[in-house]
């Protein structure tokens, strides 16, 4: 049976704060969008030279609850492991942001939000996004907090192309950067798997075009096949067979039906299980399409696009990561190389895959880390 649970994420009151925007922002499409609200949690305290900002930008599933629990779910934040006082990105000593990007479900404008012109979720009739965009609010978001450069902006994967998108649109106000296991483009590979999991969502009765909102009966079948797929490109052959193998799921042998027989089945069942309580359908229907849309380099060269930009660069890619593999990483280091950017470059050994930057990754900690002090030394923050 369809769920007919709340059709979108609500968040409990006071579980982030919320800046509306005042003036209409202007979209990559030529669109504006009015009435714009970005979510966002803060950690830290801003020193008075607003020198020790930190921008942290969320991957695709992700959203602002970086740090602590999540309000909604009740498991850790995301890099919680990285961020905090004494951590790596020292709470201490930054003052550390994140925000729910722009169509999203957790509390900023995406498709689930009530339109201010119809009182009703704008579903399909919230304009498509960018990367660009995304970022656009963000900027938005800084200036409301006062802070005219940020001492780093740090992310992986969608985080990432964030991470390249604010180095090239605003390239005086990023002293340093840091794109992790991401892409300046997206592949035809990842476009295909992308589009995979939309048509998944689309083709669940329950999506009802996009209105479900009107409906209350969440397209949770499509969803959830679409996290299954979309979570296979997180993972590597290494670690589903160190992980999983060939094992059964409590049981001594093979069942001969479509039950989840393998324990690898029963994770991803879980895996979108779990997912649909947590994200908007149509949502996650935006965002990739942001994603497939990003390009840094169309009608011009990658080079040229980072030439204006002065900031400090820190690249890192994981040996298994087939999703944003090294040779997307080592793509944007020789551009920015000949855009006469002050680059650095590692490949951390790992059998974590894509996922690997969200883990315990100790090495990948230690050059993060050291990078991160040497910007702060050399900023005298």
């Amino acid at each position: 049976m369809p769920s007919t649970r709340e059709p979108y994420c609500l968040l409990p009151d006071g579980a982030s704060d919320v800046l509306t925007l005042t003036d209409p922002l202007p979209l990559d499409s030529g669109e504006t969008l009015s009435g714009v609200q970005v979510a966002y949690r803060t950690w830290g305290q801003l020193n008075a030279a607003k020198s020790n900002a930190i921008m942290i930008c969320h991957a695709l599933t992700a959203d602002q609850f970086a740090v602590e629990d999540h309000p909604v779910t009740g498991k850790p934040g995301w890099w919680q492991h990285l961020v905090g006082p004494g951590k790596l990105i020292d709470t201490d000593r930054y003052f550390v942001i994140c925000s729910n990007v722009l169509g999203g479900c957790m509390g900023t404008t995406g498709p689930s939000s009530i339109n201010p012109a119809t009182g009703k979720p704008y579903g399909l009739s919230l304009p498509v996004i960018t990367l660009g965009d995304m970022v656009r609010a963000q900027a938005r978001l800084v200036d409301h907090l006062g802070i005219d450069r940020l001492l780093a902006v740090i992310g992986g994967s969608m985080g990432g192309m964030q991470v390249l998108q604010w180095a090239a649109d605003y390239p005086d106000r990023v002293i340093a950067a840091a794109p992790i296991a991401t892409a300046s483009r997206h592949t035809p590979q990842n476009i295909a798997f992308h589009e995979v999991g939309r048509q998944a969502v689309m083709a669940d009765p329950a999506w009802a075009d996009g209105d479900y909102y009107e409906t209350g009966i969440r397209p949770e079948k499509g969803l959830a096949v679409a996290r299954m797929a979309a979570h296979i490109t997180y993972l590597s052959e290494n670690s589903l067979n160190r992980k999983f193998g060939r094992n059964l799921q409590e049981r001594d042998k093979v069942g001969f039906s479509f039950d989840a027989d393998f324990q690898v089945e029963s994770y991803l069942r879980y895996q979108g299980r779990s997912f649909v309580d947590r994200f908007d359908a149509n949502s996650y229907l935006y965002i990739t399409r942001a994603m497939d849309y990003f390009d840094l380099a169309r009608g011009t060269t990658l080079a040229d696009t980072y030439r204006a930009c002065k900031a400090r660069f820190l690249l890192a890619s994981f040996t298994t990561d087939w999703l944003y593999p090294t040779v997307e990483s080592r793509h944007i280091v020789r551009a920015l190389h000949a855009g006469g950017a002050d680059v650095s470059f590692v490949e951390i050994e790992s059998d974590k895959g894509h996922d690997a930057f969200l883990l315990d990754e100790p090495e990948f900690f230690d050059v993060l880390g050291g990078w991160l002090k040497s910007v702060a030394a050399e900023q005298g923050v």
